[in-house]
C-alpha cells in the first residue's frame, strides 16, 4: 500500500508531475489495539514508512505523543482532502482536527503537503 501525495494545483491535481509518494510501506492500524498502540514505544520510524488510520466516518480525531520517542508529521484527512497537517514533538505534543483518514509519517516527509491538497492510499 502506498500514499500518494496530489497537490492543489488550482484544483486540478490530475497532471502525473503534481503527484508524489509520500510513502511506499504503508501499515494500516486497523485493530483496536493497533490503533490504540499506534508508534507508542517504537524507537524510530524507517523513512519511506507510514502509519495509517482509517475509519468509517470523518469526526474529530485526537494524536498524542506520549511514549512516542522520535518526532512525526501528522496529516489530518477527509474525503481525500488535507485538514490539517502538524510536526509533532516526542512526549510534548497533542493535536486533533477532523478527519476520516489519519496518517503518521517521519519528521520532514510531509513538509510539500498543504491544506487542501489531496492526500490518498493506493494499493
Amino acid at each position: 500500500m502506498q500514499l500518494v501525495h496530489e497537490a492543489d494545483s488550482s484544483g486540478d491535481a490530475t497532471d502525473e508531475g503534481d503527484r508524489q509518494v509520500l510513502a511506499a510501506d504503508v501499515d494500516l492500524a486497523d485493530s483496536l489495539l493497533s490503533q490504540t498502540r499506534g508508534l507508542m514505544f517504537r524507537r524510530s520510524m524507517p523513512d519511506g514508512s507510514a502509519l495509517a488510520f482509517r475509519f468509517d466516518s470523518a469526526k474529530v480525531r485526537d494524536v498524542h505523543m506520549l511514549f512516542v520517542f522520535f518526532p512525526i508529521d501528522a496529516v489530518w484527512v477527509a474525503d481525500g482532502v488535507v485538514e490539517r497537517i502538524e510536526r509533532l514533538r516526542p512526549w510534548r505534543s497533542f493535536a486533533r482536527a477532523e478527519c476520516d483518514l489519519l496518517v503518521e509519517l517521519p519528521a520532514g516527509t510531509a513538509d510539500g503537503v498543504e491544506e487542501g491538497d489531496r492526500v490518498i492510499l493506493k494499493s
